[in-house]
């Protein structure tokens, strides 16, 4: 901060422009690297949530089991595949539908065996993250590089 004396001889305080311009330098240098890092921290939290959405999906399939011996029929209109009837189509399954990140359906089911899948929304900040998967037999798999097929070192939600 400057000082000035004026010809009444009142001293006046202030800033000049060359501090400005370095105070505005220094907070777009901030916004430049933070912005990024925070959109990634925001990524992964909706992953996070995804993934404790795809778990509490398997529990409601393996209740859904236990009920009707199989896990057929747990798909909207007592289909196979698709949305599911038995849980929220849609996450963060604690927000509105007009809120989600992913779309939640049954890839794969049999009697003895289930793929969930959650897909990205086109349009949402997940729809470059790729798809997560949770498998019957245990496996959870993240197509890390949103290629549509799964390598080996993928299947891991962490990865």
């Amino acid at each position: 901060m400057s000082k000035r004396v004026t010809f009444s001889g009142q001293v006046q305080a202030g800033f000049t422009l060359l501090e400005l311009m370095i105070v505005v330098a220094i907070v777009g240098l901030l916004t430049v690297v933070g912005y990024p890092s925070y959109q990634g921290f925001i990524k992964d939290s909706n992953r996070s949530a995804v993934q404790a959405d795809l778990m509490s999906f398997a529990a409601a399939l393996e209740r859904h089991k236990a009920a009707s011996f199989s896990y057929l029929g747990a798909a909207e209109a007592g289909e196979n595949t698709g949305k599911p009837a038995i849980f929220h189509g849609h996450s963060p399954s604690a927000e509105p539908y007009a809120n989600r990140r992913y779309d939640l359906t049954i890839s794969e089911a049999s009697n003895g065996t289930y793929v969930l899948q959650a897909k990205p929304i086109t349009g949402s900040i997940q729809q470059d993250d790729g798809s997560v998967f949770l498998f019957g037999d245990g496996r959870r798999a993240w197509d890390v590089n949103n290629d549509g097929s799964l390598s080996s070192s993928e299947f891991c939600w962490r990865c």
